[in-house]
């Protein structure tokens, strides 16, 4: 009887520790730390989701959209979910919760291949969760399809509600949405390595796209909310950040103009047979870039078929020797300078020293005689050597920087070259070079503006592409003021543009039907950076209309033609094509007076 009494002792000893230390435990967690407690069980609770924000859209300068976000949907499945169709695994199932469940992979997947296409195999094999045995784990999320639109998703949902029976009141389970929006380019190639594109995980890969990405992107929202197994729990925790949307652009861009000066482009580099070509149109007085086209482009709205080297922009990205256009600029800084006048007379030999060689013209002759407009008529090198010799190499280079060459023009553009311009310490042969468009070099839409300063009373605007910026809550964003500059004189202007008619009127199939026109070619040896030599030709042409009053300018370079080499035979019929549709489309008045007859030679 003792033992058996000190056993009940013990025992209810033993009985009242347990019951005292649970007691304890439940006054502690009661008690004391009920609120850290109930804190770590809301957050496991609690489910965070982030609210993507809408890409600005990117359009013309009449408001006609290049780029934008259309809605769009990730697709996914629970494995899990569309093996059991939501039923609570922790419970027996009934038999007709198991028929259910032995027919949505089959359902599901037939469902999937109807609305967003692919194989069945594929999505039964994702709904298996084949790699659980592998990991050990079964996978709770799968994507099956992104940027699925909206309208196909909802047919989806739709047809997975009718469900078992087909009547809505058992549906299939496992299969989510969320927003995966996709970004649309309704012009497809039109000014596409303007506007470039953006990549698979939507973000700017090229153009504006990708120089705008952080403004164009916007700032994401979240929103916080308690959730069970089964989904969002209702007069639970509910907190919302709303997403604030991107800033919409406004380019300088004529989307018709643009898909007009693609056409043209193309068509000069086959007639050509150049290998690339760019072609800027330009609005003199502003800096305004209205079209920027390149040769080969691309559909920025499916980049799968693009070469990698025409996603770019060569416009600006490119450094080219820009040949006898730059004697536009000589010109200038000699006019401004007071050394020379359209009718300087000029006894130009059949080559001129320089360096350790000698420079000749592109065309054979004699000794002749020619004013500073027939230099720029006849193109000729050795002319415009001798009138450059006359001005202090620093001086040509304070003129040449000031026009905006070897430095990059901040149009936005991504991927801009500076070009290279030699130091005002450069060599006299060097200087020689320059004078007629060797020996340094210019992206394209540098050597456009440049040229528009020349043409335009002497004052250098810097070119633009952005003509406007918005935040989606409709407040403008103030963009950077483009630079302006006067170079030279408005007389030095008028000069150079005199001598730029005598380019047009030495031939008639040079001039543009009711309209005064000026220009300059350039043919230029293109160096090869592979062979560190040149090697082929670069061929230009910039036309600037009316002559009395130039207001838009068109500048085309035309990349290792094969069909010759001669700018005024190559890029002029694409200039003067680009200027036929651009002139009246912006109200430009036709010229009312004939183009002078001027002396190119004396006597």
């Amino acid at each position: 009887m003792g033992r058996m009494s000190v056993r009940i002792r013990v025992f209810t000893l033993v009985v009242a520790l347990l019951l005292g230390t649970a007691g304890v435990r439940a006054v502690q967690l009661q008690g004391f730390d009920s609120q850290a407690y109930a804190a770590k069980a809301a957050e496991k609770m609690q489910s965070t989701k982030e609210l993507p924000a809408t890409r600005g859209d990117i359009t013309d300068r009449f408001g006609v959209v290049m780029a934008t976000t259309e809605p769009a949907m990730l697709v996914s499945i629970d494995p899990m979910i569309i093996r059991t169709n939501g039923a609570d695994e922790r419970y027996p199932m009934s038999k007709r919760k198991q028929a259910e469940a032995a027919a949505a992979p089959e359902a599901v997947a037939d469902l999937l291949v109807k609305h967003l296409g692919g194989k069945k195999e594929t999505y039964l094999a994702l709904i298996a969760d084949a790699d659980s045995e592998k990991t050990g784990k079964q996978s709770r999320y799968a994507v099956v399809a992104r940027r699925v639109s909206a309208n196909t998703f909802t047919e989806l949902q739709a047809d997975l509600k009718l469900g078992f029976d087909g009547d809505g009141k058992r549906p299939w389970y496992g299969v989510y949405g969320t927003s995966d929006p996709v970004r649309a380019y309704p012009n497809r190639t039109v000014a596409s390595n303007v506007i470039g594109f953006v990549n698979a995980e939507g973000e700017g890969a090229s153009g504006l796209e990708y120089a705008l990405d952080d403004e164009l992107t916007g700032t994401p929202g979240k929103q916080v909310y308690d959730a069970s197994t089964y989904g969002r729990i209702p007069l639970g925790t509910s907190i919302m950040e709303p997403a604030v949307d991107g800033v919409s652009y406004q380019t300088t861009i004529d989307s018709d103009l643009q898909w007009m000066a693609e056409q043209a482009l193309a068509q000069g580099m086959t007639n050509a047979g150049a290998s690339t070509g760019k072609l800027i149109v330009m609005n003199v007085n502003t800096g305004e870039v209205l079209a920027l086209a390149n040769g080969p482009s691309f559909d920025s709205a499916d980049t799968s078929k693009a070469a990698a080297d025409d996603l770019g922009n060569r416009a600006v990205t490119e450094a080219y020797e820009p040949g006898s256009v730059q004697k536009v600029l000589t010109m200038a800084a000699l006019a401004d300078q007071g050394l020379v006048t359209p009718d300087t007379e000029v006894v130009v030999p059949p080559s001129i020293a320089s360096g350790g060689g000698s420079v000749r013209d592109s065309f054979s002759h004699g000794t002749i005689q020619l004013t500073a407009r027939g230099i720029i008529a006849k193109s000729s090198n050795i002319g415009t050597i001798e009138l450059a010799r006359q001005l202090d190499k620093a001086e040509l280079n304070k003129y040449l920087s000031s026009f905006g060459l070897g430095a990059k023009t901040g149009i936005g553009l991504p991927g801009e070259s500076s070009g290279q311009l030699p130091g005002p310490d450069m060599a006299d042969y060097t200087r020689d070079q320059i004078a007629f468009g060797q020996g340094l070099s210019v992206n394209a839409v540098q050597m456009a503006a440049a040229v528009a300063a020349v043409v335009n009373g002497g004052t250098y605007h810097q070119p633009t592409i952005l003509k406007s910026a918005t935040r989606a809550d409709g407040t403008e964003v103030e963009l950077p003021t483009p630079v302006s500059r006067r170079v030279i004189s408005e007389e030095a202007s008028s000069s150079v543009v005199e001598m730029m008619e005598s380019v047009v009127t030495l031939s008639e199939k040079r001039a543009i039907d009711g309209y005064r026109s000026i220009g300059k070619s350039g043919t230029a040896q293109r160096f090869d950076p592979e062979c560190k030599c040149y090697n082929g030709y670069t061929s230009s042409y910039v036309g600037v209309a009316p002559a009395e009053d130039p207001q838009i300018l068109v500048y085309v370079v035309l990349d290792e033609p094969t069909n010759g080499n001669l700018g005024s035979q190559l890029a002029l019929p694409v200039v003067n094509d680009v200027l036929r549709l651009a002139l009246p489309r912006y109200n430009v008045a036709p010229s009312t007076t004939e183009a002078p007859d001027l002396p190119l030679t004396f006597e």
